[in-house]
């Protein structure tokens, strides 16, 4: 197998993984709800940008990725 084809299919499952993860994580309602994420509406116009969400993930994908990564 050729290096192309390694890695449209290593993103590939990592798109599987991530739909997954994220039909899982709709379910739980304070996720992606948090306390300083930004919701901004006026009359027909909403604005939703999870700051305080993207943060706790961040940390999250870091820690889990150094502490699997080491070799």
């Amino acid at each position: 197998m050729n290096e192309m084809s390694r890695i449209l299919i290593g993103a590939g499952v990592v798109l599987v993984i991530t739909g997954v993860m994220a039909g899982l994580f709709s379910k739980f309602s304070g996720i992606g709800k948090l306390p300083g994420d930004l919701v901004i509406r006026r009359g027909d116009f909403s604005f939703y940008f999870p700051v305080v969400t993207c943060l706790v993930m961040s940390v999250l994908l870091t820690f889990l990725l150094n502490f699997f990564g080491r070799k």
